[in-house]
């Protein structure tokens, strides 16, 4: 989940203001502009999974959805899914957004964490590289160097302050990572730095530059890959997970885990 802030522990949080017109917190309409330019741009299908709803044993209620998108197989996006976990009774209005781009690809995948908790906000926006970008300059100029302009921008917004996370989780990153706490005003300056990582992202899922992929597939990209989803949604190294099993239970975290990680539902990985 790599997200800059931690789901609260079970407990009553004084409701944090900002909700829209149409009752929509900050945090989850920055989430659902960049969801919804993102799905305008690709040819992504919406399928259904065992989570559409989530509960968990600490309340009866629904404390969240899943939503996952599949393509055909054949385009540079594989899938996309969004966890999302609100909880008005804890303060929590957590968003995650994560785009695959095809296991044996190029593409970097596209990630948006947008969270509010305990009165506050944070959120994480990167492109997840699939290369090591120390050897490959090509790939970290054109894939990479268009993204330092609005990255800038990003760390001159009053109102954001860095997010503490392990070294461990930002090697999983790279360095046009954006990982911050923010007040409501800085949250809302974000969305435009949101929406260019993904119009560039998206660009680069229209037409990967040449040279960059050259170097892509030098290494071994779906074991790469395979080894870098598993890194990524693992519990050793993001303690998120132990607070979203107190909120779910076990069964179902595990359950979002194996979707991160594999990108399919575990029926559709058993063949059924």
């Amino acid at each position: 989940m790599t997200s800059p802030a931690s789901v609260p522990p079970p407990g009553p949080t004084p409701d944090a203001p900002g909700a829209a017109a149409d009752g929509a917190s900050p945090a989850a309409r920055l989430s659902r502009t960049v969801l919804d330019a993102l799905l305008a741009g690709t040819a992504l299908q919406e399928r259904p999974t065992p989570w559409t709803v989530l509960t968990g044993p600490a309340a009866p209620d629904p404390v969240g959805s899943v939503r996952y998108f599949r393509g055909d197989g054949q385009g540079a996006v594989d899938a996309v899914v969004t966890v999302s976990l609100v909880v008005p009774a804890f303060g929590l209005d957590s968003h995650m957004l994560f785009a695959f781009g095809a296991a044996d690809g190029p593409l970097p995948h596209f990630t948006l964490d947008s969270v509010q908790a305990g009165g506050g906000y944070a959120f994480h926006l990167d492109l997840v590289q699939r290369v090591d970008l120390a050897v490959s300059p090509a790939y970290a100029d054109l894939v990479y160097g268009p993204l330092t302009a609005p990255f800038a921008r990003a760390s001159e917004i009053p109102g954001l302050t860095p997010a503490a996370i392990s070294p461990r989780q930002r090697s999983l990153m790279s360095p046009w990572m954006l990982v911050h706490r923010a007040d409501e005003t800085a949250l809302r300056a974000i969305t435009p730095v949101a929406e260019e990582y993904l119009a560039h992202w998206l660009e680069l899922a229209r037409a990967f530059p040449a040279g960059a992929a050259a170097e892509a597939k030098e290494g071994d990209a779906p074991l790469r890959d395979r080894r870098l989803r598993r890194a990524l949604f693992s519990r050793e190294i993001d303690p998120v997970w132990a607070q979203v099993d107190r909120l779910l239970g076990l069964a179902a975290t595990d359950g979002l885990r194996g979707l991160l990680i594999t990108g399919r539902p575990a029926d559709e990985e058993a063949g059924a």
